[in-house]
């Protein structure tokens, strides 16, 4: 997901802001199914991102073997290639791309490919994360294309996104019962933000 500050191409070569300046982007991984956000990072597109965004997964997720092998799909960013075997090895893992072809700036059609395995090429798919990108702008203001309330300063990008992180997870209900925590056994019942705020301060 694409959030910009100030666009990339009026940033100045050499600015010691460059790291906070220009375009900013939000790498997400979730569960398909039960759309728990697992990790998330924030920063460049850039491979730095990606492995940040995997050493989080790697530490919260179980870890695949070549019998019980772990699926990631994703779109055609060829860091996600490149940064992947660093943290698991092929034979643990199905991983395939959506690739999309655009003309005009438009989607037009798009085709799957598998990368490394022996992923269904049926359920090569990333409609579920794109649709997670919707609900995270339409949830946060900050977000939302050509708004004015986008985030001035990445610190209060970061602290906004972490809240929604938790709130997605523990306290909306994503069927009529269960939370997506609850759905993959993290929490027995519905957080509220009394809760939220108690666990908070009793962390401090």
């Amino acid at each position: 997901m694409d959030i910009r500050k100030k666009k990339q191409k009026k940033v100045e070569p050499g600015s010691p802001n460059s790291d906070i300046e220009g375009d900013t982007w939000i790498f997400t991984f979730m569960t398909r199914g039960s759309y728990l956000i697992v990790a998330y990072e924030i920063g460049k597109r850039t491979k730095k991102t990606c492995e940040k965004l995997f050493e989080k997964v790697f530490d919260r997720v179980q870890l695949p073997f070549p019998d019980m092998k772990i699926e990631i799909f994703s779109d055609g960013h060829d860091d996600y290639t490149n940064t992947i075997p660093e943290y698991y090895a092929e034979t643990c893992v199905d991983y395939g791309q959506v690739i999309k072809i655009r003309k005009g700036g438009k989607c037009v059609d798009k085709s799957k490919k598998v990368i490394y395995g022996t992923p269904n090429i049926n359920e090569i798919e990333t409609t579920d994360i794109e649709n997670m990108n919707g609900i995270c702008r339409e949830r946060q203001g900050r977000l939302v294309r050509d708004t004015k309330c986008f985030s001035k300063k990445k610190p209060k990008l970061i602290n906004s996104f972490e809240i929604f992180h938790f709130y997605w997870n523990f306290m909306d209900k994503l069927t009529k019962t269960d939370t997506p925590a609850m759905l993959e056994g993290l929490a027995n019942h519905q957080w509220n933000w009394d809760q939220f705020f108690y666990c908070l301060n009793y962390a401090v």
